[in-house]
């Protein structure tokens, strides 16, 4: 089983939100629907934008902890290192769906 610390962001360099999961695709469903009332809800903070795995739910949690501890310009330095523009990563477990040329003529040949 895998454990996961992730951060949030509202948009580019908005406001942060770091948590830790072992489910990290259903936290951030949960996330996303605001269906978890609280900060994240309160402020659209909906777009993963760095996470990493940890061998325990340990190893996630006391990284989740100290990250929260360090001044944001910090955070936004472990950000940008892996994604520089900010890309909301919750499309690498669900990429968007590319429509091909001539959709609407033939609705059968969409790809997803």
């Amino acid at each position: 089983m895998a454990f996961y610390t992730y951060i949030l962001a509202s948009a580019p360099a908005g406001t942060l939100y770091t948590g830790s999961t072992d489910n990290l695709i259903g936290r951030l469903s949960l996330h996303r629907e605001k269906s978890l009332a609280g900060f994240t809800a309160t402020y659209g903070v909906t777009r993963l934008v760095w996470f990493e795995e940890h061998g325990s739910r340990h190893e996630a949690f006391c990284r989740e902890r100290r990250i929260k501890e360090w001044r944001r310009r910090w955070k936004i330095e472990l950000i940008e290192r892996e994604n520089p523009y900010w890309r909301d990563l919750y499309d690498v477990f669900f990429p968007p769906c590319v429509l091909p040329e001539g959709l609407l003529s033939d609705p059968s040949s969409a790809a997803c």
